[in-house]
């Protein structure tokens, strides 16, 4: 892989008033097999090194390799078809693809304006881990797909130009675009989740999420286990605790276990469940807890994208479902501004 300089981004350009949500906007699709049909005749083409055709010429995104511990920088657009390839299956609907393309140019943008990370290592601006967007280069992409590269990456590299020169706005700010694998059946507030309420991130309906590879999981926990990891004790009998309040994405808010009050993000965390959408019951001495859902739930849903796609809406229909109230813009004003601070 070539190295480049690393890009500078100047703290001058920070907004005015940053949103105070998590860097973890993300869930990758890593690792799982989609649910698209194989398209080993596709007659699409690859090309490895994208032209600057895009409305961001010249801009590099430098990316911290969490395995390698080194800053690869590569070009802009060449970057978001890494991202977009590691985030969602290659088998996805074109506007799925493209609605995906879009989130990512718009996280990575709102990103560089407001500055890197204190933890990003020096020299890049985010890591390619879910605590920015999950990044994966042309070798390690050969490397998975094997003799599916040319069409799964041409499929990518045209959604990537199809959207290219857009981002998604917010009273003329870049929003902060968050999406996750799959719903159950409704997305969330951010404020769920997160500690400020977002005006573009509110709960919304997504039934094309139910029936798909990952609405549904299963985990089994012993009840020692369960006790040390919340830090609780579980009563006598079959009852675990209490659900005392539910958010507006019909997850769980809140969960009293024998007098002591937990969120069910807390929950989600400390025992690794794929989604605060849970139920559980006491099995001997252990405790079964069946999801619904996969992620945070907050913004866009990748699969509900897909089925939308797959009815026929675009991508533009499929960001002003997930995203309220937002407008696609135009980014070569932000980006002229980050290019003239260089």
């Amino acid at each position: 892989m070539t190295k480049f300089k690393p890009l500078v981004v100047v703290a001058s350009l920070l907004f005015a008033v940053t949103l105070l949500i998590p860097a973890m906007l993300v869930l990758p699709f890593s690792g799982e097999k989609s649910s698209g049909e194989p398209k080993a005749e596709s007659k699409e083409k690859v090309d490895e090194n994208i032209p600057q055709t895009s409305m961001e010429p010249g801009m590099d995104v430098s990316v911290y390799r969490m395995n390698s511990k080194e800053v690869e920088t590569h070009p802009f657009e060449e970057y978001l078809v890494g991202v977009v390839a590691a985030e969602m299956p290659a088998e996805f609907e074109k506007e799925a693809l493209k609605a995906q393309a879009l989130a990512a140019r718009t996280y990575i943008i709102q990103h560089m304006m407001q500055g890197k990370d204190s933890d990003v290592p020096s020299g890049a601006i985010v890591t390619d881990s879910t605590n920015h967007q999950v990044f994966k280069n042309n070798e390690e992409l050969k490397k998975q797909w094997k003799g599916d590269y040319d069409w799964k990456l041409a499929r990518i590299q045209e959604a990537v130009r199809a959207t290219s020169g857009q981002i998604l706005t917010y009273d003329g700010n870049p929003i902060t675009a968050a999406f996750f694998s799959t719903s159950n059946g409704y997305t969330e507030n951010a404020e769920s989740v997160w500690p400020n309420a977002t005006p573009y991130l509110k709960s919304v309906e997504s039934p094309w999420d139910i029936d798909t590879p990952k609405f549904t999981d299963e985990k089994v926990i012993s009840i020692g286990e369960f006790e040390k990891k919340l830090g609780v004790k579980v009563p006598a009998g079959n009852e675990i605790g209490k659900f005392i309040e539910k958010t507006a994405g019909n997850r769980v808010g809140q969960v009293d276990i024998n007098g002591t009050v937990i969120k069910g993000t807390d929950i989600r965390t400390k025992l690794d469940l794929k989604s605060t959408d849970f139920t559980w019951k006491r099995n001997g001495d252990q405790i079964v807890i069946r999801t619904k859902g996969y992620g945070h739930g907050v913004g866009m849903s990748q699969y509900g994208a897909n089925g939308m796609a797959a009815e026929g809406k675009n991508y533009t229909e499929i960001v002003s479902h997930y995203y309220k109230d937002v407008e696609i813009s135009k980014s070569d004003t932000m980006l002229a501004k980050m290019t003239a601070k260089k």
